[in-house]
């Protein structure tokens, strides 16, 4: 399973911006996002099902950020509103062939490249 993110860029304090994922291979079963900030550990953002009706989100980011899939496309979305300076990060994709919506990076086996987000206040 090979991961492309994309969708990143520089954006200002209450822009929107939307960040998907093309995945290629055999399907995976849990797809997620986590970011890591300059000097920050890696941290979980969301995660979603294979059929997208179950999702988990870190707090600080519920209410604002979507994430949903695409599989007939095979592209993973995360769709960020009312974007705070601390969202700066660089975002990464990671799949697992597990259905557990887990938060901790080490239960995924798969990972994109990371795309970069900065939010200027």
């Amino acid at each position: 399973v090979q991961l492309q993110a994309s969708g990143g860029g520089l954006v200002q304090a209450g822009d929107s911006l939307k960040l998907s994922c093309a995945a290629s291979g055999r399907p995976v079963s849990t797809m997620a996002w986590f970011r890591q900030a300059p000097g920050k550990e890696r941290e979980f953002v969301a995660a979603i099902n294979f059929s997208g009706v179950r999702k988990n989100y870190r707090d600080s980011v519920r209410g604002r950020f979507i994430i949903s899939r695409d599989n007939t496309k095979n592209t993973l979305y995360l769709q960020m509103s009312s974007l705070e300076p601390d969202d700066s990060a660089v975002y990464y994709c990671a799949a697992r062939p597990q259905a557990r919506l887990t938060t901790s990076g080490g239960d995924y086996h798969y990972w994109g490249q990371g795309t970069l987000v900065t939010v200027s206040s």
